[in-house]
């Protein structure tokens, strides 16, 4: 290659090396760069005289060069001459120092180049750089700033000259006047500075190690002189920073007098910097750390001096918050810290005086930044901070009274340095670790869901699991700490403020306690006397017990407070070590097991009480419970703020009390409890209530008497410990007292023994209940209104009738005052919101009523029937659970695990109260009396009511037939109605509802046999069978459920006796109007199925009963339900087809759901349905599909417009095919019916419906009705594998619209020859006659049908091939173009099809092909592309006698397309191509053809259109063996496969090396073909032609060049440079790149 291409290669280069993509500027350098490697003395002096030819390119251009060079000279430093070198340095050093003006980029780029050439070339560069350093002469800006960078990279090379630079440059200081040079010489001094101390480092590996600090100490003093006196004072930030730094890095080298003689003038220059830089305060941190450094390391005498300031300016450094995102502040921060270490290691007294001082400022920075240094001090200055201990023990202790959770964080980290250093086993470490203990102990910050704004905020959750974390290090990491914190940490277990501490408490508790008593240590047994600051054993068990109770508070505290009471067992006392040590594990793994939703709490109480009964029990020490009882009774007050827990703690008192002998401790502590109590929280009264109950069931006497005489005391009058000191009586509390103590009485009823209890209900308890609930005005009785003394009153009445019930089973009792309770309590209902349930009030007056009905006497009719009235409304009428009440008070609301308890146990209530109602009356009377209340609820339009009612009729039922008892023949007159009310909500949109109805009628039936006077024992089989049903009444499938219905109607219809059918259907009828749509199905399901087997008998009904079915179809909208109507009006109409089908087909059209549906079910008898059928193929046939009209005089142009009748027929054809009992008369019609719907569709595509009732045909797709029908005939016809693939596909659509409709017939063709071929002989024969149809439309449908068919083998299997071909040829000549291109199409499709048969039609299917490519009326070139495609298809199988003669001629006609503009003709032109290679091989023309278009076909692989992407690999891997070269051969065929990727830049190197070896006298055609692609359409290919011809040259050998025209390639590729597409001008730079 001549040195003038590559360097008009080079020069085209750098003329775009500033191109505006950055891609392409990318590509260039690499480029120049591989030019440069491989030739590095011609590219470098390329750049050289472009830059010099060029002084006036622009910067960005000559930068992009000049880093060129950079990137060339750094790579291949050793293969460049001296001279060579000698010009780059003097290149870049002119480069760089031609303008006076500091211009960064450009002079930086030229800079870099001498610092690259300088780690090879010192003393060259030394030579150029030096020439420019002149004493008495101000240097260059960037001569300076390449001293300093290459004094970095060259360390070793550079320090011997610095001595001489230094004596040359100290003069230069004073000469420097603006601050850019002055900042260039500080930034030179500190580089300098930083690579002398290198040097000396690294003195065992210098060229010199005879150098010495002090050579350069006179010139560092005098510099450093200059920048301290002068420059440090400037008024530039960035200058002054710089100069600080340099003064840092220089003090090392300075002589120590002279350093000691600038220290006290020096810190204080530093130490202002801070106040002068907002920022870069890491540079001046560090600069001041050196010079400590420094200062420290020589023992200097005046430090001291400044150690006031010093400290003052690093203390406020230090207390500057860090921003751990923002490096430069930690690096300042450690900075800091690091001065603070050098100053503690020589003058610690001083230093640890100024950081306790700063402590006491309350000011947050500043104490997080003392706080910080102590920290720091006490981690890393151990020895220096033994003497110190106390000290700072004394002095920690203002920071912990901070408020500020950061310094609280901070404090924190100090103690944990501290407890690692011996701090905390001194005197004062103690309150340490309260601290610590407080913290765990924080409340949390922020509500679930919150989030902080503040980045920096310590929030009381971080916090406090901070210090939980160091409890734990603290108990488990320092061993010194154990007798530090045990026993200690008790301390902390019982005061209310650190409750949310009990966790982490118990946890380090428990592993200190374990360790001492694994070693038995003697400090492990607690003298509770001695350690007078710890709660008792009695304090410590109620607390932790009342812990266990609530396992999921203040973050799990029950686990830990069992593990610890196990670990206390013999310090709470003596006697139950075994048995907690059997008690306690169980506990734990129940909790272990558990969650707060899983854990059942009352079962978890029961098992706690027990516990604490069993613990007593093995104390059995009086004097040790009472002390127990009197110390949870102080305790209680720890627990106002903590309800639950309070009430528990209630309860375990009166389990206390129950095991004290002491009667006058007993009556104490009741009144102490009663008078302390806070009486106007439920929860606190409950409470109280249980625990006085359970002290009665051992001091029932002593308990009633304490009530008594607690009812009479100043408590009802003024009592200061319970309400306000001297104000007047307050109502609600006295209130709120009575109600405390009528629940008392109710608690004590019920825990008291049941001998015991009779004698005292009206007498103790009854009658100081009423005295209490019920007040007295002016000798009147007045009734409370508060709901608390109400809820008391139902609660203890309730308790009463249980306890009354449990007694009356060994002793008779009549309860008087029965009916009076029950009135009360009803009124409490009445009194209750209809609209929402918030209180308890109806589950437990209903629960309390049950009870009460129970006791004698019993209740008349009235009074029966008023409480039920009252009862079910109550409870059917509420909101279901998720109901959320507007305009509710906050406190009324219920959350919802509360609101789905009171629900549950509202109507549990309920069903109890009916069934102890029915109890009293069951006969049929009795249970109508129940029902009637219910009966309307059952069809309610709301779910939740109707669950209720179901499922409560569903238990009374069930109730009702286990209690029943016949005596007499009777009859269940009532059956009927019950049947029809319930029956339909077998198929209720709710399963619990139909489970329980199902359940419903199987009970009605059992009673009715019952009735009859069957056996208990008997069973009835057809009843015993709805049991069986039941399970498929779980499947949600509609037809399931309606065939369940149907059955369990067929048990009804057995059982129900004749008089009671008629009121059964009556309720049926109206059933079909149910709220539910599946209940009004049902209806209409056990409708018919009743008729069907029981009509027989109700002829006289028949009339009406049309009449009313009739009506109900205009308004039945749920479309199941008009189905099942439909079918019981076809059993009426059976007779009368021919009037029903005229009549039909007169509806307008679209037809309405109830026409549709009478069609469809026409459809349900086989004879009738193919009457039908056969009748609508006729009419299709013989009647005109549509009619031809004029558009207007103005728009000129017909519309077709669809004949009604066909169009009535087809719609009709279609809903009856939808019933699927029309499947064996459709089977039998089936290739007639194909074939007339088919043709059906071809007439209507593209025709509108008729405008005679526009608003009705406004909605007719007269395609798509006949598309529809088709596609159910399939179904019918039971082609699932014909309706998936069309479904696939997406046929329906595509044929039903005219530009896509050929696609849609092709698709359905194809989809039955795979699926359906045995159907296809008569398909063919029904269709044929179409072809020669008037219409075109229709021909176009059979045609496109035809054409597919011909595409599969079955239809030379079946023997059609003949008989379609010969309709194709006949079609060829059709007038219609789209015909004739359909035909041309099937023509092709042969050679899939049927290849065996291609050579009988050679000769036909070469002229229809040839005419097909010569087609003139043919403006969109389609009859072009099939004649191509199909003859590319059809080559592929003729022989080679048919073909021989017109090869050539076809690959001439077809070469004009390869580079047509239309994707579609270029890719079939390319196949075609391809099928032709195998004629000609062995045909030299051929090869030379083939030759020809290579270029282009390898051209086409990176075509923007992926389908000529694959005909191109297909085509070429075809015409390989033709090529002529194996290596060419075997790469087609190994890389070009079209389904995988092609790396195109490898496939094309790797094909340029064989071209050249196996072709290389083509070399010039080659490139000269590709050369016309320069200029073709598309970039892609434009770019891939570069990229040729660059892999062409990299891998030419020099005999080869003559080949090659270089001068018009070189002139291409810098055209293409120059392209508007950047993906080409990469490529054509890459090229350039193998330029050799």
């Amino acid at each position: 290659m001549e040195d003038t291409d590559v360097e008009q290669v080079t020069l085209a280069l750098l003329d775009v090396a500033n191109d505006k993509d950055t891609g392409v500027q990318e590509q260039v350098r690499k480029s120049v760069l591989t030019l440069g490697k491989k030739q590095p003395e011609r590219v470098l002096a390329m750049c050289q005289d472009y830059l010099l030819k060029h002084p006036k390119l622009i910067v960005s251009h000559r930068v992009v060069i000049l880093r060129t060079i950079e990137l060339i000279v750094d790579s291949k430093i050793e293969d460049i001459s001296s001279n060579k070198i000698k010009s780059i340095i003097s290149l870049a050093s002119d480069e760089m120092t031609r303008s006076k003006d500091v211009i960064p980029d450009w002079q930086q780029a030229a800079s870099n180049i001498l610092v690259a050439v300088g780690n090879k070339h010192i003393n060259d560069i030394m030579e150029e750089i030096l020439s420019k350093f002149q004493p008495g002469v101000l240097p260059h800006f960037f001569v300076v700033q390449t001293l300093a960078n290459l004094s970095d990279s060259n360390v070793f090379g550079m320090v011997p000259f610095l001595n001489a630079i230094l004596g040359t440059m100290l003069p230069m200081l004073n000469m420097a006047k603006q601050d850019n040079m002055k900042w260039v010489f500080s930034s030179a001094l500190r580089h300098f500075s930083d690579s002398i101390l290198e040097y000396l480092a690294n003195l065992d590996k210098a060229p010199d190690p005879t150098v010495r600090k002090d050579t350069f100490s006179s010139e560092i003093c005098a510099a450093f002189d200059i920048l301290f006196q002068n420059w440090l004072q400037s008024r530039e930030p960035k200058l002054r920073l710089t100069v600080a730094e340099a003064l840092g890095s220089m003090c090392h080298l300075m002589a120590s007098d002279k350093l000691e003689e600038h220290i006290p003038k020096l810190i204080p220059s530093i130490l202002s910097l801070y106040k002068k830089h907002n920022n870069e305060h890491y540079i001046i941190s560090k600069s001041l750390c050196q010079v400590l450094d420094a200062s420290v390391n020589m023992g200097s005498r005046v430090l001291e001096a400044q150690l006031d300031s010093l400290l003052f300016a690093l203390h406020h450094q230090v207390s500057v918050s860090v921003d751990y995102s923002n490096p430069p502040t930690v690096k300042n921060h450690n900075e800091v810290l690091r001065c603070f270490s050098l100053l503690a290691n020589t003058f610690p007294d001083r230093l640890i005086m100024f950081v306790l001082q700063r402590l006491e400022n309350t000011n947050e920075r500043s104490r997080l930044g003392s706080l910080a240094v102590l920290r720091h001090l006490i981690n890393s200055s151990t020895s220096t901070m033994e003497t110190k201990k106390l000290l700072i023990l004394a002095s920690i202790r203002q920071p912990m009274a901070d408020h500020s959770n950061k310094v609280k964080k901070r404090v924190v980290q100090v103690i944990s340095a501290m407890a690692h250093h011996g701090y905390l086993e001194l005197e004062g470490g103690e309150l340490l670790v309260r601290f610590i203990v407080q913290n765990c102990a924080l409340p949390d910050t922020y509500q679930r869901g919150q989030r902080t704004t503040d980045p920096e905020e310590v929030t009381n959750e971080a916090l406090r699991s901070m210090c939980d974390n160091t409890l734990h290090l603290l108990t488990t990491t320092v061993g010194q700490l154990a007798d530090v914190l045990w026993p200690k940490l008790l301390y902390f277990l019982t005061p209310p403020q650190y409750s949310s501490a009990t966790t982490p408490l118990c946890k380090s508790l428990t592993v200190l306690g374990n360790k001492k008593k694994l070693n038995q240590e003697s400090s492990f047994h607690i003298d509770f006397t001695q350690e007078v600051n710890l709660p008792t054993p009695q304090t410590l068990f109620i607390r932790l017990l009342v812990n266990a109770d609530f396992p999921f508070n203040s973050r799990d505290h029950g686990a830990p407070s069992l593990s610890l009471l196990q670990v206390l067992s013999t310090n709470i006392h003596p006697k139950i070590d075994t048995l907690w040590d059997n008690e306690i594990p169980p506990l734990l793994a129940v909790l272990e097991d558990s969650t707060v939703e899983s854990l059942d709490k009352k079962n978890w109480d029961d098992k706690l009480l027990k516990f604490l009964s069993k613990t007593l029990a093995t104390i059995e020490d009086d004097r040790w419970a009472c002390q127990l009882a009197s110390e949870a009774t102080r305790y209680l007050s720890t627990y106002n703020n903590a309800l639950e827990e309070k009430s528990f703690l209630y309860r375990c008192i009166g389990v206390i009390l129950q095991h004290s002998f002491n009667k006058e401790q007993v009556k104490k502590q009741l009144h102490e409890i009663l008078l302390s109590a806070h009486h106007s929280d439920a929860t606190e009264r409950e409470g109280v209530a249980m625990g006085v109950g359970l002290c009665a069931n051992s001091h029932l006497e002593g308990t009633l008497a304490k009530l008594e005489e607690f009812g009479k005391s100043e408590a009802f009058k003024k009592s200061p410990s319970i309400f306000n000191l001297l104000k007047e009586r307050n109502e609600v509390e006295v209130e709120k007292v009575k109600s405390t103590l009528i629940l008392c009485y109710g608690q004590v009823a019920l825990h008291a023994p049941p001998e015991k209890i009779l004698n005292r209900i009206d007498q103790d308890i009854l009658r100081n209940i009423n005295k209490h609930f019920n007040t007295k005005v002016l000798g009147i009785k007045v009734e409370t209104k508060d709901m608390t003394m109400k809820l008391s009153l139902i609660q203890s009445v309730g308790f009463i009738a249980k306890a009354i019930s449990e007694s009356v089973k060994k002793q008779g009792y009549v309860f008087t005052r029965k009916q009076e309770l029950i009135t009360t309590m009803l009124d409490f209902i009445k009194a209750e919101a209809a609209d929402s349930l918030r209180t308890p009030v109806r589950h437990l007056v209903m629960t309390t009523c049950a009870n009460l009905i129970a006791l004698d006497p019993a209740l008349s009719e009235n009074e029966t029937f008023d409480l039920l009235k009252v009862c079910v409304n109550s409870v059917f009428s509420l909101p279901p659970e998720t109901h959320t009440p507007e305009k509710v008070k906050e406190e009324e609301t219920l959350d919802p695990k509360q609101k789905q308890t009171l629900y549950k146990d509202t109507l549990a209530a309920l069903q109890d109260l009916l069934r102890s109602v029915l109890s009293r009356d069951p006969t049929p009377d009795g249970l109508q009396s129940v029902f009637k209340h219910i009966e309307s609820w059952i069809s309610s339009s709301q779910d939740h009511e109707r669950e209720r009612a179901i499922s409560v009729i569903a238990n009374i039922l069930s109730y009702y037939l286990d209690s029943l008892t016949v005596k007499n023949m009777v009859a269940f007159h009532n059956l009927g109605a019950l049947l029809g009310r319930l029956s339909p909500r077998c198929s209720d949109p709710i399963l619990t509802v139909r489970t329980a109805a199902i359940d419903c009628l199987y009970t009605l039936l059992y009673i009715q046999l019952r009735y009859e006077g069957f056996a208990l024992d008997y069973k009835d089989e057809g009843v015993d069978s709805l049991l069986q049903l039941k399970e498929s009444l779980e499947n949600p499938d509609h037809a399931v459920l309606y065939k369940t219905c149907s059955d369990i109607t067929k048990v009804m219809s057995k059982r129900l006796p004749q008089h009671q059918l008629t009121t059964l259907i009556f309720m049926l009828f109206e059933g079909l109007v149910d709220s539910q749509a599946n209940c009004c199905r049902a209806s209409s399901v056990i409708l018919n199925t009743l008729l069907k087997n029981r009509g027989g008998g109700l002829q006289e009904l028949v009339p009406e009963m049309l009449e009313v079915l009739h009506v109900r179809l205009q308004n039945i909208t749920e479309d199941q339900v008009r189905v099942a109507v439909g079918q019981t009006v076809l059993i009426l109409a059976s007779q009368h087809l021919q009037t029903v089908i005229n009549t039909l087909i007169n509806q307008p059209l679209p037809y309405d759901s109830w026409t549709s549906e009478m069609w469809m079910a026409l459809g349900s008898d086989a004879v009738v349905a193919k009457q039908i059928m056969e009748m609508v193929m006729e009419k299709l046939l013989i009647l005109a599909p549509y009619v031809d009209r004029k558009d207007g005089m103005i728009r000129g142009g017909t519309t077709k417009i669809a004949t009604n009748q066909p169009l009535a027929m087809t719609c009709g054809l279609k809903d009856l095919l939808l019933n699927g009992q029309s499947q064996e008369p459709a089977l039998s019609l089936f290739p007639q019916l194909f074939s007339s719907l088919t043709v059906r569709i071809g007439a209507s595509v593209g025709v509108a419906a008729p405008k005679d009732n526009a608003k009705q045909t406004g909605t007719v797709h007269v395609a798509g009705v006949a598309s529809d029908a088709l596609r159910i005939l399939l179904a019918r016809a039971q082609m699932d594998e014909v309706m998936k693939r069309l479904d696939e596909d997406k046929a329906w659509d595509a044929m039903r619209e005219p530009n896509s409709h050929i696609s849609g017939i092709t698709l359905l063709a194809r989809a039955v020859a795979k699926h359906a071929g045995p159907r296809l002989p008569a398909i063919v024969e029904c269709l044929c006659p179409s072809l020669s149809n008037i219409y075109e439309c229709q021909r176009i449908t059979v045609t496109a049908f035809f054409s597919e068919l011909l595409n599969h083998h079955v239809v030379t299997e079946l023997m059609l091939i003949d008989v379609l071909m010969n309709n194709m040829m006949e079609r060829i000549s059709d007038h219609c173009s789209t015909v004739r291109m359909l035909a041309v199409r099937g023509l092709g499709n042969i050679a899939v099809g049927s290849p065996e048969k291609v050579n009988k039609y050679a000769k036909e299917l070469l002229a229809a092909m040839s005419s097909g490519m010569e087609e003139k009326d043919d403006p969109g070139k389609l009859i072009t592309l099939e004649a191509m495609s199909g003859l590319s298809k059809v080559l592929l199988h003729l022989d080679k006698k048919n073909v021989h003669l017109l090869v050539v001629y076809i690959f001439m006609k077809i070469k004009p397309f390869l580079e047509s503009e239309n994707d579609e003709i270029r890719c079939a032109s390319i196949h075609l191509m391809g099928n032709l290679s195998k004629f000609g091989s062995g045909e030299p023309v051929f090869k030379d053809q083939i030759h020809n278009v290579l270029v282009s076909l390898l051209l086409h692989l990176v075509d923007p259109n992926p389908e000529v992407v694959k005909a191109c690999k297909y085509a070429m891997r075809i015409c390989a063996p033709v090529v002529g070269s194996e290596q060419i051969t075997s790469m087609f065929q190994n890389h070009l496969h079209e389904d995988k990727n092609l790396h195109y830049g490898e496939f094309i190197n790797d094909l340029t090396k064989y071209l050249i070896q196996d072709f290389s006298s083509m070399l010039n055609f080659y490139h000269i073909s590709v050369i016309q692609f320069f200029k073709s359409n598309w970039p892609e290919v434009r770019a891939g032609a570069a990229m040729f011809i660059g892999f062409l040259l990299g891998n030419l050998q020099e005999e080869h060049l003559s080949h090659l025209n270089m001068g018009i390639i070189t002139k291409g590729l810098v055209m293409l440079l120059q392209d508007p597409d950047p993906i080409v001008r990469v490529k054509a730079a890459e090229a350039m790149g193998h330029f050799q």
